[in-house]
């Protein structure tokens, strides 16, 4: 089995979504998460806060700088939203498990296997 980094992007400007929407949405994830679980797929899970509550800490000539920023990329419209990290049989099985995703919650899902080293 291998891990697989499964980003959820979103667009920085939220769409207007009513009450029972977003019912229906935490509904999704929360029966897909359940699969996942029951599957032993899902390591973990994590959505993240706005862009705007974010740091960046870079190195500066031997010193540390931390800026309030949206990021260390350039202007984009779509964010890190947040991330589901899974352990899948291979690239297929983790790309199955995020087609899941993308359909539950309506957003791009980047798949990415983590670094294996080969020690």
């Amino acid at each position: 089995m291998s891990h697989f980094l499964l980003s959820v992007h979103s667009d920085s400007q939220p769409r207007e979504m009513s009450d029972e929407d977003m019912r229906r949405g935490y509904e999704r994830v929360a029966t897909l998460e359940t699969e996942m679980r029951a599957a032993g797929a899902l390591i973990y899970s994590g959505r993240l806060d706005d862009p705007s509550r974010a740091r960046v800490v870079r190195p500066a000539k031997g010193r540390i700088r931390i800026r309030k920023t949206d990021g260390p990329f350039a202007e984009t419209k779509e964010q890190l939203g947040g991330f589901y990290i899974i352990d899948a049989a291979n690239l297929d099985a983790a790309l199955d498990w995020a087609s899941k995703v993308t359909l539950a919650i309506d957003t791009p899902i980047e798949v990415r296997p983590f670094f294996a080293s080969q020690g």
